[in-house]
């Protein structure tokens, strides 16, 4: 659905994008990651054709980017972080107004108004004056505006930003329906937003793609070694090098709150040395009250990938 391949995006000799290649099957729902300016809106900016490359090719559902733009464009709704609004009309009106903009025949204008009110939840809200409407309700009529021309896929630039809790997860649980019909990039910097939502992560930094695989691998293959929460009573010193000496231990960072010592021990991936930690507080006669292995994050993932240098060919 999505081809992109070394594209680059230069402001004079600063690249805001990289030689950036990937691609993105029918179907699949994308989360696309990176700190602020990393490149993550200069890239769906071009791919929806605000904007020219620098350099490289771009194709949607088979079509070029630069060549074929209108042909692209009548495949994509592209949601942008600040929903362009106009607060004076009427819900009915304003998406009356962009599906004609969109040239949606007369002949299924009122049947994909109703459709897409009804998939937004704003089949009570035709008549309510946009202005009038809190941020969700203005989200979900941005929501609909890029629905109204059934597009194949659907370009989201932090949908929930700025929405409470509760209109957050409405949000996302109205992209998760959307993705059963639609092809969705969704870039966010809510992490957990992205691992509930997304098949797949891009994460981009720095311009370049440092990594493009689903939650779960990207947390097993790069979240680095096994942690050990452990909370235990005895002797801080005599605990903390016992901890360090084990094997496969990487570090011990212990301290103590009273009379219990905790914190975490890493260890490498290959093993789980709860059994032999087990056994060694046993030995010495100390009391343990907890000894859990802690998940890694996405989090976890991400600031490693985010804070590291880019690597380069020839490094």
């Amino acid at each position: 659905m999505i081809s992109v391949a070394h594209l680059t995006k230069r402001y004079g000799r600063f690249a805001a994008v990289d030689d950036v290649s990937f691609e993105v099957e029918r179907g699949e729902v994308v989360g696309f990651l990176g700190p602020n300016g990393a490149g993550k809106t200069t890239t769906m900016r071009i791919l929806s054709g605000y904007l020219s490359a620098t350099a490289g090719e771009v194709k949607v559902a088979g079509y070029d980017v630069l060549t074929q733009s209108l042909e692209v464009r009548r495949r994509i709704g592209y949601l942008p972080e600040s929903v362009p609004l106009y607060p004076e009309m009427r819900v009915d009106e304003y998406l009356r107004f962009r599906a004609r903009i969109k040239q949606l025949p007369s002949r299924r204008l009122r049947s994909m108004l109703g459709e897409v009110k009804e998939r937004c939840g704003l089949q009570q809200m035709g008549r309510e004056v946009i202005g009038h409407l809190s941020r969700g309700y203005r989200q979900r009529v941005g929501l609909a505006d890029v629905l109204v021309h059934d597009p194949e896929l659907l370009i989201l630039d932090e949908p929930t930003l700025g929405l409470d809790p509760n209109q957050n997860r409405q949000i996302r649980e109205l992209i998760k329906q959307l993705a059963s019909r639609h092809t969705i990039l969704l870039c966010t910097h809510i992490l957990p937003e992205a691992e509930l939502t997304c098949k797949r992560l891009l994460i981009i930094n720095k311009g370049h793609i440092v990594a493009s695989d689903t939650p779960e691998n990207l947390k097993s293959t790069l979240g680095g070694g096994n942690r050990i929460r452990i909370e235990v009573k005895g002797p801080l010193d005599e605990v903390r090098k016992a901890m360090t000496v084990l094997p496969h231990v990487h570090r011990a960072d212990l301290c103590e709150d009273g009379s219990w010592i905790h914190g975490l021990i890493e260890t490498a991936r290959e093993v789980d040395l709860r059994p032999n930690i087990f056994e060694l507080i046993v030995r010495r006669g100390w009391v343990l009250r907890d000894l859990s292995l802690e998940n890694r994050s996405l989090e976890d993932v991400y600031i490693g990938l985010t804070q590291a240098p880019i690597a380069r060919e020839g490094d």
